[in-house]
């Protein structure tokens, strides 16, 4: 069953560490801008699938938080949310993983289900075609003679 969230509005995501992202619901629009970022648009071809994943985090960060909590400069002052400063938390690998685990997973987990093969309408096998053909069982039969 696919959970649909019709809430437009921003929720809170607690990375861990005593960092909270407010961001905004992960929606088509949103995943579509991310795709045609420069960043993510112009990646080299040869470019390891790590690399992907970080540079499309980091563009889906750039444009899905709202606010945060948890986040200061060395001498303790809140820092405001800017485009450097997602870079910044994102370079820090238990944020990375727990922002991709938690919010950019989800929109790909959704997506690859689209790739299963659905049920037929009247049950699992109703549409299958047997392949196995029955082995006939002979009565004995009689000696030729």
């Amino acid at each position: 069953m696919i959970r649909i969230e019709l809430s437009p509005e921003p929720q809170w995501l607690d990375l861990g560490h005593g960092v909270r992202l407010l961001l905004l619901p992960l929606t088509t629009a949103l995943m579509v801008a991310t795709r045609s970022d420069p960043a993510v648009r112009d990646l080299d071809p040869e470019a390891s699938n790590d690399t992907r994943a970080a540079i499309f985090s980091g563009a889906l960060a750039r444009r899905a938080v709202v606010d945060w909590e948890g986040l200061g400069d060395a001498d303790g002052n809140v820092l405001p949310v800017t485009p450097e400063g997602i870079d910044a938390l994102l370079s820090l690998w238990p944020i990375f993983e727990a922002f991709n685990l938690h919010y950019v997973s989800r929109g790909m987990l959704l997506d690859a289900e689209k790739n299963g093969s659905a049920p037929s309408l009247t049950g699992t096998s109703a549409g299958a075609m047997a392949t196995a053909r029955p082995v006939k069982r002979n009565a004995k039969t009689a000696p030729r003679g």
